[in-house]
């Protein structure tokens, strides 16, 4: 692979070569039957609001939800008495005594108020269609470029469409209804909730449902949240009873469904539901054309912004369903592509600027106790949900995960102070709507206390990707805040002298020690080691563009110089604790261990003993895993420029899951509505994949600029635009063999050593 210095100007470089693409295909999910369970509905969202819809012609179900619904109220549930043990529990750790520090640990450093308020669905609109159920002629799609899912079928010669999208512009759930016939449409319109909720109707075209949520033996619930439903029919007539409205013989219909809570943030829930859904339906008096234009422009000036053409082949005449079962066994190149856009769409539709990030499940959920109460899982998942945020030119997307942040920093200040006697901020494994920051859930995975050090990754690897020092100079206190903490906690331990994280533990695995696996809490794992040294070492960098006084600099350098080392194993691994206790039959979902190969970019082939030991350590956890750790090790085989292990670990995520048999058989894979599956579905492995493939085509880490580092044997040729590497730059890509065209548009003048890999481009000289 040859290097090359390139001095790029504003005005774009590109290399010339040619190559010829068949026209690329609408990236469109579509099936030949309607939903009959949740995973095989069709997801719509603004952000805001989420829409899940099952296309049944006879009993349609449109599945709802808003950002803020949730159990609990404000509230705090860090440990205050964990202070008065740190100490106990670090010297039972360091005597090797790993079993009774964590019971300790358990006891007293777990919360003792809550753990964690379950995010929860808003209900569901339903419609009961009479003469509908000799239907032929079926389809329901999701479009990717518009964000609409429609329905459509074909009774008695009467055709019938189905279109709805949650609006961008207008923060409505938008329904419309239409027969080729006039007259056709009769139907009974009604709102249902597993909450207690009270739904009444108003006049003949208007209905109500509100409720407030649960909480728990030491929270209150007091989200109030309300549905307001308008209905607007042309031709025919309107009836209301009690709680449903009855359209007869119409010639089209439009529901207008607005939304919304008394949350305003996470200390104040003093809104009003009732005067925030008056505002929305004042949009319900628009011409449905202009509504459904005003939404998809909203949407496309982002979603535009990439494009990835890998070919197509027959396999994409066939539903989406289908081609998934096939994947392993046929060529189908264009499901990659749109499987890739898909994430790019979840992100967009349920992480959108001024609003919450996106949880474990996007933001869409059926249940009011959804599985890990579908809060922010922080040891992984969440920071997983953000990856393909700015690489795939969605900046935007990442603000809310960045204003989370902020938030927790906000509160955090309180928790160090309390809980452990340390300045700065601190977050354990999780946190929910309420910006919680205690120890939840067991011992196994509580005392964990490093997450703000992967946060803060995320803070300056958006500054690396903008180049924007105004948003650094922001965000710096946050990142200066979290080393205060480790400058007051980190410890040393008495075999090395090192200075390590402990209590905490390598999410979420255990070691085998003596033939049996005890105990997970220990001290100086690697991945805690990797997260502080990243942490130190990028402050020290922020704080040279922030004019930071060097007294704070040196006694951050002088900690990195004290961390305990990335360490070679007996088995040729990298370590994933500070002991040699890795077991070569262990194949954990997580690869934490690995953190500096990705998302960090401290072990690289300029680093070839850690860059061997990694290798080793992927090749020994294996091939198999949960959705989202399936995701994770695609992106790890791509920072090891290894195109035919990437497209090998594909192959075992795309299957499809059925989701009334998922639990005790093969994990990971793909429902049948493309959510991935941990199972049960987790949203981080759809955007994870999504991040995957871009660094399949770009790589930025460092002072280097990789392009087709890691390209899977069978993609042969390819298109790709609009990607974005560190440094501001904008990448395009065309491939065609050996044949490769890029044009690099930076957004300012800069310098950088560029590579044009090998992952499989000259493999076809």
């Amino acid at each position: 692979m040859a290097h090359r210095f390139l001095k790029l100007s504003l005005v774009c470089m590109a290399i010339i070569a040619s190559t010829d693409l068949k026209a690329q295909q609408a990236p469109v999910l579509w099936y030949d039957s309607p939903a009959e369970y949740w995973e095989e509905a069709l997801p719509l969202g603004n952000g805001r609001l989420g829409a899940m819809v099952y296309g049944n012609p006879v009993n349609e179900e449109i599945q709802l939800n808003e950002e803020t619904i949730s159990a609990g109220a404000p509230y705090k549930n860090y440990n205050p008495e964990t202070k008065n043990y740190l100490s106990e529990i670090r010297q039972l750790i360091f005597e090797g005594k790993y079993p009774e520090a964590q019971t300790l640990a358990g006891e007293r450093l777990l919360s003792k108020n809550g753990f964690g308020m379950p995010y929860q669905t808003a209900g569901s609109l339903r419609l009961r269609f009479q003469d509908q159920e000799g239907y032929t002629n079926f389809r329901r799609e999701l479009d990717l470029e518009k964000a609409v899912a429609s329905t459509t079928y074909t009774v008695d010669g009467v055709d019938y469409k189905r279109e709805v999208f949650t609006s961008f512009a207008d923060q409505l759930v938008i329904i419309r209804l239409t027969a080729s016939q006039p007259g056709k449409l009769t139907f009974t319109t009604a709102l249902t909730c597993p909450q207690d909720v009270d739904v009444t109707t108003s006049g003949k075209d208007a209905m109500t449902m509100e409720g407030v949520t649960k909480g728990n033996e030491f929270v209150e619930g007091a989200v109030r949240f309300r549905t307001d439903l308008k209905l607007n029919v042309q031709g025919g007539k309107t009836s209301a009873n009690d709680s449903t409205l009855v359209v007869t013989r119409a010639n089209s219909a439009t529901i207008y469904l607005a939304i919304s809570t008394n949350f305003i943030n996470y200390k104040d829930i003093s809104g009003d539901p009732v005067k925030r859904n008056k505002v929305y339906l004042k949009n319900a008096g628009k011409n449905y054309t202009k509504a459904l234009q005003a939404h998809i422009s909203e949407y496309q000036k982002y979603y535009n912004r990439v494009s990835l053409d890998l070919g197509r082949t027959a396999q994409a005449d066939k539903p989406t369903d289908i081609r998934v079962k096939e994947f392993a066994t046929a060529n189908d190149p264009h499901l990659v592509a749109l499987y890739f856009q898909f994430g790019r769409y979840l992100l967009i539709s349920s992480s959108q600027p001024g609003g919450q990030p996106a949880n474990l499940q996007g933001i869409w959920n059926q249940k009011l106790n959804p599985a890990w109460k579908c809060r922010y899982t922080t040891n992984i998942n969440a920071e997983m949900n953000y990856w393909p945020a700015e690489v795939t030119n969605l900046p935007e997307m990442h603000e809310p995960f960045l204003q989370m942040i902020k938030e927790l920093y906000e509160n955090g200040q309180e928790a160090a102070r309390e809980m452990y006697g340390c300045r700065g901020w601190m977050l354990h494994h999780n946190t929910d709507l309420w910006r919680m920051n205690g120890a939840v859930d067991k011992a196994y995975c509580g005392p964990w206390p490093t997450c703000n050090a992967w946060f803060c990754q995320h803070l300056w690897d958006r500054y690396l990707f903008s180049g924007d020092k105004n948003y650094l100079a922001e965000v710096y206190p946050l990142m200066r805040g979290a080393c205060e903490f480790y400058l007051d906690f980190l410890v040393r331990e008495p075999e090395n002298n090192w200075l390590v994280v402990a209590p905490s533990y390598s999410p979420e695995n255990s070691p085998v020690v003596n033939g049996k696996r005890t105990f997970v809490v220990v001290a100086g794992t690697t991945m805690d080691n990797q997260m502080v040294y990243d942490l130190f070492y990028n402050t020290i960098a922020a704080a040279g563009l922030m004019n930071e006084n060097t007294a704070f600099t040196d006694s951050l350098q002088t900690v990195v110089n004290n961390l305990a080392p990335m360490q070679v194993g007996r088995w040729g691994q990298l370590q994933e604790w500070m002991h040699d206790w890795d077991n070569p039959k262990d194949r954990h979902r997580h690869v934490s261990h690995l953190y500096e190969l990705h998302p960090g970019c401290g072990i690289t082939p300029q680093t070839p003993e850690l860059y061997k030991a990694v290798r080793k350590s992927l090749e020994l956890r294996g091939d198999e895993g949960t959705g989202w750790s399936l995701a994770w090790k695609v992106l790890m085989w791509a920072r090891m420029e290894d195109g035919a292990h990437v497209e090998k670990i594909m192959k075992n995520l795309f299957y499809v899951v059925d989701p009334m048999e998922e639990m005790g058989i093969r994990r990971g894979g793909i429902y049948p509505n493309l959510f991935c599956a941990h199972p049960p579905f987790q949203i981080d492995g759809n955007l994870g994949y999504s991040a995957a493939v871009a660094e399949i085509l770009v790589q930025s880490q460092g002072e280097e600029l990789v392009l087709l580092p890691a390209l899977p044997p069978s993609w042969r040729n390819g298109e790709a635009t609009g990607f974005i590497a560190r440094g501001n730059i904008r990448v395009d890509l065309k491939w065609e063999g050996k044949n490769v065209t890029y044009t690099l548009t930076p957004a300012h003048d800069t310098t950088l050593r560029l590579r044009v890999g090998e992952g499989g481009v000259r493999r076809y000289s």
